[in-house]
């Protein structure tokens, strides 16, 4: 059976980083670690036509890290991986390896440089560069990049560092790294976005592992830290009431998300938990906006209970037609509603009939003269006679102009 999502990609990951490692082991390829210069990201790259225009994208420029060359001499590698890429730094080091080319039909032996990964030398998301002379960066700085030599934790006290990374990217103090768990599978960005594929692990300080059991399985796919208290060197965990945009899908997992809304008055018998308390299979979007649309097809809302529309100002629908179809009631200002609307089409049938059979007492009426005393006016009394059966017979059908379905206060 064919694998997809994370699982392909983890396989096909390991696959290659695998091939490449056996072919080292058996000293077919070297391996060796460089410092990149540049990389082609758009048409603004000096080496943007020379490294075959669009088809360069991620191409980068590197030095070797021990005995770099005059920059004429600047050599170039491409990324191993055609689908997944972790496009690196100017500054950052990464692994390069020599692999057949286009050349490979007609020159088995043609080789080009292939970048592998980006060396982890300060164990940090954000960035992973080193200056090429930390000796003429201010004593702050100086400081920050003798300690880490010396083994210690790279910890910058200010808001950001002169080392050059490139054109748009610059560094920040406040990027936390993730805390790992027991078994995390986890992918970060440099900004504070990442997806852990993780677990409930018992007694640690996540947020996800009160309920279950060791084991149980959750993934959580994040973007922005939120306001964070610690420095940037400190790990963190996700927190979906401070996280700026949050996904949770989980299995036994209870998810402390503080709702802005659950007021769920309009339930007469057991009105659902709020998400905070709910435990169990579930997925929970959060963030200052959600946004769903569709361009060819419906959106469909299905659910086995309810369906709850829950806001702290208004709930609108805006439309051209609006059609609510129940085989039961429909509750208007209270879930105790008991006053039944009348049907409207009905209603004007039933108030055209009497006001036709009103007019036309009410015309007899109005040319109706004077008799002698104790006689009797012919035309009155047959127009009356005529209307007392239509008065009750409107009356009779009454009952029927209420809805069955809708109620009222």
């Amino acid at each position: 059976m064919s694998e997809y999502g994370l699982a392909s990609f983890y396989k096909r990951t390991s696959a290659n980083i695998g091939s490449v490692i056996d072919s080292v082991k058996r000293g077919l390829h070297e391996v060796r670690a460089v410092r990149v210069l540049s990389i082609v990201l758009d048409a603004s790259h000096p080496r943007f036509k020379e490294l075959g225009e669009w088809n360069g994208l991620g191409v980068i420029e590197f030095e070797d890290v021990i005995n770099p060359l005059p920059s004429p001499s600047l050599l170039i590698a491409r990324p191993l991986q055609g689908n997944s890429k972790n496009l690196p730094l100017v500054n950052e080091i990464v692994y390069i390896i020599s692999l057949p080319n286009t050349d490979i039909a007609s020159i088995s032996s043609n080789t080009i440089s292939y970048y592998i990964n980006t060396v982890s030398l300060w164990n940090h998301p954000h960035h992973n560069a080193f200056p090429t002379s930390p000796n003429n960066l201010p004593p702050t700085q100086q400081k920050d990049y003798a300690q880490t030599a010396l083994g210690n934790v790279r910890r910058i006290t200010d808001q950001s560092t002169e080392i050059f990374l490139g054109k748009t990217f610059k560094e920040r103090s406040n990027i936390h790294p993730l805390l790992p768990f027991e078994g995390d599978i986890i992918y970060e960005g440099r900004w504070g976005n990442s997806i852990r594929v993780g677990s409930t692990v018992k007694n640690t300080i996540n947020n996800w592992s009160t309920t279950g059991s060791n084991g149980d399985p959750i993934t959580i796919i994040r973007n922005g830290q939120g306001i964070q208290t610690e420095e940037g060197w400190v790990p963190t965990v996700e927190d979906i009431n401070n996280d700026d945009s949050s996904i949770y899908t989980t299995s036994t997992q209870q998810i402390p998300l503080q709702a802005s809304s659950t007021s769920y008055l309009s339930y007469k018998n057991n009105p659902p938990k709020t998400p905070n308390e709910y435990a169990g299979k579930q997925i929970l979007l959060n963030s200052g906006r959600l946004v769903f649309n569709t361009t060819l097809d419906h959106i469909l809302l299905s659910s086995k209970k309810s369906i709850n529309l829950n806001a702290q100002e208004s709930i609108n629908i805006d439309t051209p037609i609006l059609t609510l179809q129940t085989s039961e009631k429909i509750y208007l200002g209270s879930k105790n509603a008991t006053e039944s609307v009348l049907k409207g089409d009905s209603t004007i049938a039933v108030l055209n009939d009497l006001i036709n059979n009103l007019s036309a007492f009410l015309t007899i009426c109005s040319t109706a003269v004077s008799t002698a005393p104790n006689t009797q006016l012919v035309p009155l009394n047959t127009a009356a006679n005529n209307f007392l059966p239509q008065l009750l017979k409107i009356q009779g059908n009454l009952e029927a102009l209420k809805s069955n379905t809708v109620k009222t206060i």
